[in-house]
């Protein structure tokens, strides 16, 4: 009876303890008040008849939001190896010969090697008991609380076959779209931005708090298997299958080969395509797939002999900065740039590096003249991560912000307390806001508009044919004569002119949620624009919504609502929609009838991780062409949840309240032939 009792204790201790944690940190509780109230109740009355089996850290005698992370140290039940690295293919073919001096058979299983942070998860008969970093492979830190805020981690592993004992290790990440969101957020908060998303994702798992965690899209991947009681596996591959099946986040980025040739179109194709993955990789890892085989190879003191990760060339070089300039951009903010000796980086040759606002300058002690290292992933601006302050000789100075204007002389200011950034206040006629502002009207992000690049944008400009955005719509073949950007050499109109006019006109019949975009209200970008557009209907509604109104748009928000309001206030800018309303650009919410079939029609899916086929706009396109709404959060009115690679939290909502999951190829299969086809 007493072992009963002693048992009961500490599985409503343990019950009482998740509960708190959903509620106070994942901000996410699922029961309510009065069901939390009645397990304590039933604790302390336990406790209270049998105090000699209260437990000495009792959720009776605790705040409930009162967790932390301590980082203590415990030490891994099977040691966390490492991996050695080749740099080329030479390295590599060495490796392979050694693998074959073995006299073994095996297939390859390759993958993507993830940037982030190595963890091991310990999962006791099924459930997450401790997460731990690498620390020196033998002795890690605890981070299970800050663990758990993450999403894609299961608490306890489906099904019934998983061993009693089971480490699993992998790599937590930071998604590269929302570090660069949260980047932008950071700096408009005037708070330091993270350099790479690997530091983001290390700095968020070494919060003592674990809601500062929570608050940050962190994922995970998976991809081995320390110590395991009660499991076999016969392969690599295998394995993975498993912890899929167990609700662990595995990759679908692996891939089983037979020979070496495929090895290295694999590395080939993943070299091309590294900024297509949804996280940062700095290589391929090859593994022997046979477990057998593995065991038969081993491993020396710090590695596996039948692993090995191919490098890909760093993305982080280092030049001579030459000087310190800023720019303007189309929202009037000042931002300081590094001119630089010219160097060649993740595949092309770069001058120019942005280094965000006068006070990153500061924190990271650069001087003009330094010797510094830059950072530039895919198509991202260049990046100055910092100086090398021991190749320094003296000659080196320090950058001074400008007070003025470089382009119209205005006196530079912050346009509210604490904003970190000095902008240009004169937004009507600062020749850099203004060509700026044009030119982001006809790119690709707005309106789409043909011709309409930087040289077009300074030509109408510097030519006078407008005197700001206002004017665009109105522009005719007798005003482009004006401007030799638009004439032939024989002084008639070339062809970019027609086209030019002929793209302004198609421009004019753009959705709503575009010509919102185009006008360059500060914070609003394409996701805040489509939900002003479909909640309000048209320009005249939105220019008279209160704060109120628009803050509780769902992803409006009260920044975004501010932005609204202040912009609508200003003269000039009525002026732009008056000019636009009058040239017929259009400024309503149209229902445009869909030629796809309606195969979703009434229906509301959630997209959450990356598609293959599908883009993040594109997915959301498609699912409304096929009658469907697409929604930004899971609810109970939510019917399915599609799932990509490297899920968020949203995949766990959906979980919660038993929304039906589908991955790509049964959403195409919705698609196609509508929920019936799905059984």
């Amino acid at each position: 009876m007493s072992q009963e009792i002693r048992r009961k204790i500490a599985q409503l201790s343990d019950e009482i303890r998740d509960h708190q944690f959903k509620y106070y940190v994942l901000d996410k509780p699922t029961i309510t008040d009065a069901q939390f109230d009645s397990l304590l109740k039933d604790l302390q009355k336990l406790e209270a008849a049998h105090p000699e089996f209260k437990l000495p850290d009792s959720p009776s005698d605790q705040v409930g939001g009162g967790f932390s992370t301590t980082f203590a140290q415990h030490d891994h039940i099977e040691k966390m190896m490492s991996l050695d690295n080749v740099f080329d293919g030479d390295e590599l073919a060495t490796w392979f010969d050694r693998i074959a001096k073995a006299e073994v058979k095996n297939s390859w299983l390759c993958e993507v090697k993830v940037d982030g942070l190595a963890i091991n998860l310990l999962y006791e008969k099924g459930k997450l008991t401790r997460a731990l970093t690498r620390g020196n492979g033998t002795t890690g830190e605890d981070v299970t609380l800050n663990i758990k805020t993450i999403s894609a981690i299961p608490h306890e592993l489906k099904g019934k076959s998983f061993p009693e004992i089971l480490e699993v290790r992998g790599e937590v990440f930071f998604p590269i779209a929302a570090f660069n969101e949260f980047n932008d957020q950071q700096e408009e908060l005037g708070k330091e931005r993270f350099a790479n998303p690997r530091n983001a994702a290390a700095g968020s798992l070494r919060q003592k708090d674990p809601r500062v965690t929570a608050s940050r899209p962190l994922s995970m991947v998976v991809h081995g298997i320390g110590a395991k009681a009660g499991a076999t596996f016969d392969s690599q591959s295998g394995a993975y299958e498993l912890l899929k099946g167990w609700g662990l986040p595995t990759s679908s980025r692996y891939k089983v080969v037979a020979d070496r040739k495929e090895v290295e179109e694999f590395i080939s194709y993943y070299g091309e395509h590294r900024h297509d993955v949804e996280h940062e990789i700095d290589g391929i890892v090859i593994k022997v797939n046979e477990l057998t085989v593995q065991e038969e190879l081993g491993f020396t003191s710090r590695a596996p002999k039948w692993a090995i990760a191919y490098k890909y060339a760093p993305e982080e070089v280092t030049t001579k900065l030459l000087d310190i300039r800023v720019s303007v951009g189309r929202t009037g903010r000042v931002t300081p740039f590094a001119f630089m000796e010219p160097v060649k980086v993740a595949g092309s040759t770069v001058t120019n590096a942005t280094l965000h606002n006068a006070s990153e300058v500061i924190r990271k002690g650069i001087l003009i003249g330094d010797t510094v290292l830059i950072r530039k992933a895919g198509d991202v601006i260049p990046e100055v991560l910092g100086a090398l302050v021991e190749k320094r000789d003296g000659s080196e100075k320090p950058f001074v912000m400008p007070t003025k204007c470089p382009d119209c002389g205005s006196k530079l200011r912050a346009m509210s307390e604490g904003d970190v950034d000095i902008r240009c206040p004169n937004t009507q006629s600062c020749p850099a806001q203004l060509k700026e502002r044009i030119y982001y009207i006809g790119s690709r992000a707005a309106l789409d508009i043909d011709v309409l690049g930087y040289e077009a944008a300074a030509a109408l400009l510097e030519d006078k044919l407008i005197t700001d955005e206002s004017d665009l719509f109105a522009l005719t073949e007798k005003d482009l004569e004006k401007s030799n950007f638009f004439l032939k050499k024989d002084g008639t109109l070339g062809a970019n002119a027609t086209k030019f006019l002929t793209a302004l006109n198609e421009a004019k019949s753009e959705p709503l949620w575009r010509v919102i975009v185009a006008l360059s209200i500060r914070h609003v970008g394409p996701i805040a624009a489509k939900a002003l557009a479909k909640n309000f209907g048209s320009i005249d509604a939105i220019s008279q919504a209160s704060e109120e109104a628009l803050a509780d748009t769902e992803g409006v928000g009260p920044i975004i609502a501010g932005s609204v309001i202040e912009w609508f206030e200003v003269d000039w800018h009525k002026q732009i929609i008056s000019k636009w309303k009058k040239a017929k650009v259009n400024l309503v919410e149209v229902a445009v009838a869909s030629t796809s079939p309606q195969t979703l029609l009434g229906l509301t899916l959630v997209v959450t991780g990356s598609l293959n086929d599908f883009t993040r706009d594109g997915v959301a396109e498609v699912i409304e062409s096929h009658g469907g709404k697409s929604g930004s959060s899971v609810s109970k009115k939510t019917d399915y949840v599609v799932v990509g690679d490297a899920p968020g939290s949203k995949l766990a909502k959906a979980q919660e309240l038993g929304v039906r999951t589908l991955n790509e190829d049964e959403f195409k299969l919705l698609l196609a032939k509508g929920p019936s086809a799905l059984g």
